[in-house]
């Protein structure tokens, strides 16, 4: 089976999907509408809390 490429998101599709969580969508919903992982989007939101910026 082959190995799934790597994918990169930009910096304003991480606010958009940190917002889209802060205004009250569950993380599911997000991560099944987006086709990404939840831990993906764990961390970004992690990381808004913690410094505003996902760097």
């Amino acid at each position: 089976m082959p190995k799934q490429q790597r994918r990169t998101f930009t910096t304003a599709f991480k606010k958009q999907m940190v917002d889209l969580y802060n205004n009250g969508k569950t993380r599911s919903d997000i991560v099944k509408e987006y086709d990404f992982t939840a831990s993906a989007l764990d961390r970004w939101i992690k990381q808004a809390q913690a410094s505003g910026s996902f760097k």
